[in-house]
């Protein structure tokens, strides 16, 4: 008997232990919320039809949140008397944006199926749902996140590549994510939609040399040496749409930020350039494995941390 209930137990920590360790799956939500990726999606293309920008920053928001701690919804939560959160960090103030979005989007889920879809998983979806609405390509999503009851202000400050990188220091950072170099330059495409403030981009256009002087003094035009600080520029020259023309940008030494000029310099990135360039069908197989494969840094799962009900708080706080 006293076996039997041995056997039971090591039965049920078994069970147990395989819903801590659970896999993600694209129909995780068919039978518990069957209408949850279309509310996500037709909040995401009224979102975008209001403000075409804010399709980039939807997109930006799942990158910054999975590159710290992994896709869990820790950007999101915000700071507390006796909690730091992740929205004041260098790369995040004054700079990410779309929490509001997504507060409507959890809205209406919660509506739909209370405590069942995570915020990291509609952060992920609508990464995707933003790309498609901007003319990108599609892919489809594992589902099944959980978000994290924690968050950290120093992984973002240091997990984060900056736009001040170079192209050694981008391939390591997009290295210790997991990320090839191919798939680094693919991700760094998504910058063919959206906006940068100045202050990310003024030392270039100020103190660099491999960038076309036409484009640079149209830019000083937007950013002054000095102050401005917030003044926005596009990222390429078709910021709406979701295309392959960020490359052909680089390739005329007109990309806006360091980081961006980086990929095609002389180095050992040029020849994936001239590849997108040539071929946007590539850049968008590429481009989307790439976010399939961001969607999967660390996420928790299973009876890993919790599904919350505000996104911006833990439960019970």
């Amino acid at each position: 008997m006293a076996s039997l209930s041995l056997f039971s137990f090591f039965c049920i920590l078994s069970f147990l232990m395989g819903m801590g360790n659970a896999q993600l799956s694209s129909n995780f939500y068919a039978s518990t919320c069957p209408r949850a990726l279309s509310t996500i999606r037709t909040a995401v293309n009224n979102a975008v039809a209001k403000e075409r920008r804010m399709g980039a920053s939807l997109l930006r928001l799942h990158f910054h949140d999975c590159f710290v701690q992994g896709c869990d919804a820790s950007i999101l939560l915000d700071d507390t008397s006796s909690f730091t959160g992740e929205k004041t960090a260098g790369p995040n103030r004054n700079s990410v944006r779309g929490y509001e979005v997504i507060d409507t989007i959890k809205s209406q889920v919660e509506t739909l199926c209370p405590g069942v879809v995570s915020c990291a998983d509609i952060l992920t979806v609508v990464a995707r749902d933003s790309v498609v609405a901007l003319g990108g390509p599609s892919w489809t999503v594992p589902l099944g996140r959980r978000d994290s009851t924690t968050a950290s202000f120093s992984a973002a400050n240091s997990d984060l590549p900056g736009p001040g990188l170079d192209l050694s220091a981008l391939i390591s950072s997009f290295s210790n994510k997991g990320f090839t170099a191919r798939e680094m330059v693919a991700l760094s495409g998504t910058h063919t939609i959206g906006k940068a403030r100045c202050t990310t981009f003024r030392s270039r256009i100020y103190n660099e040399t491999n960038i076309d002087a036409a484009f640079a003094a149209s830019k000083q035009q937007i950013c002054p040496s000095s102050g401005g600080d917030d003044n926005l520029s596009d990222l390429d020259e078709t910021t709406a749409v979701f295309d392959n023309v960020y490359f052909r940008n680089l390739k005329e030494k007109k990309g806006l930020l360091h980081s961006d000029q980086q990929l095609y310099n002389g180095g050992s990135t040029d020849s994936i350039v001239e590849t997108y360039i040539t071929n946007s069908a590539v850049f968008f197989k590429d481009v989307a494995n790439a976010m399939i494969k961001m969607g999967n840094l660390s996420p928790l799962t299973g009876t890993n941390g919790q599904i919350r009900t505000d996104c911006r708080k833990i439960n019970g706080s």
